[in-house]
């Protein structure tokens, strides 16, 4: 059973029902094996929109549905998360930083399971800020780190520190890489992702309401972020990379620059383009997905 997924929970198997209260279904009322038991890539993301838009997209590219066609949000139920499926893809969104993803994943991990999913590959697709790259790259992270440039979660359970590792599939990483040169559309680069608890001062911004630093001493952080290996910066890897660990599963977060960090703090380029940038890892995952199917 090493393809498929591993649940590090014995009580579930006690449960005459497990809710997926934030998702809105439950295996009670749900054929989860009927609904997902085809899935092989489920791509996260942020924003519910986002995701939609990836599966109008990958739909188009796989040549199912119907160009224009709408695809229901599964998840409808509720406002926190929502959910969209063509074929073996699975399309899901996370909100925004460590304790929302980190809800979400532990309910889509019990879903795969649920659904005697297999061979899976789970990616998240994001906008970062990067470190020392020209705005609209691509970075496919090598390790999720700390905000000490340590490549760990620190999570307390019961009172106690809890340390996980946030290794990357690296395998997959460079199977991406490949991808992207053969698209040869935008630069990409594969490189350590720092993982902070917010998007202000754990960034080391200098425009938000508090700040306590001054412009010397956030540039020394980020030279030594990017001297340590860090390329971009954002909220939710290092939970996704433990979990996906813990869990048995392949995966990756593959980012797009929106500014470079070394040069400001606010994201002012035009809306046009940031949509462009936006649809790069979605361009890169997309093939990556096609090619697995043979469809390139």
């Amino acid at each position: 059973r090493e393809n498929f997924i591993h649940l590090c929970n014995p009580h579930l198997e006690k449960m005459k029902e497990d809710i997926l209260y934030h998702f809105a279904l439950g295996t009670g009322t749900h054929d989860f094996p009927a609904l997902f038991g085809d899935v092989k890539f489920v791509c996260v993301g942020g924003s519910p929109s986002r995701m939609k838009a990836f599966i109008a997209y990958i739909a188009e590219e796989l040549g199912l549905g119907s160009p224009g066609g709408d695809y229901p949000n599964i998840c409808a139920g509720t406002d926190r998360y929502a959910m969209y499926k063509v074929g073996p893809v699975l399309s899901v969104s996370h909100g925004m930083g460590i304790p929302s993803i980190s809800i979400m994943l532990h309910e889509l991990i019990k879903l795969l399971y649920h659904a005697k999913c297999s061979d899976i590959t789970i990616i998240r697709i994001g906008t970062s800020g990067g470190i020392g790259l020209e705005p609209g790259s691509v970075v496919i992270t090598r390790q999720s780190v700390d905000a000490t440039f340590k490549p760990q979660l620190e999570q307390v359970v019961l009172g106690k520190t809890v340390i996980r590792s946030t290794n990357l599939d690296e395998q997959l990483a460079k199977e991406l890489m490949q991808c992207s040169k053969e698209i040869g559309q935008f630069n990409t680069v594969i490189g350590n992702t720092m993982c902070t608890l917010d998007f202000y001062e754990g960034q080391g911004r200098l425009d938000g309401a508090i700040c306590l630093y001054d412009e010397e001493e956030k540039l020394q952080y980020l030279k030594n972020a990017y001297d340590s290996g860090v390329r971009n910066i954002e909220m939710e890897s290092s939970v996704f990379a433990a979990m996906c660990n813990l869990s048995g599963v392949k995966a990756a977060v593959v980012c797009v620059t929106l500014l470079n960090r070394l040069e400001g703090d606010q994201i002012s380029s035009p809306h046009d383009i940031l949509v462009e940038y936006q649809q790069r890892p979605q361009k890169l995952v997309g093939y990556f997905i096609k090619k697995s199917l043979g469809k390139v």
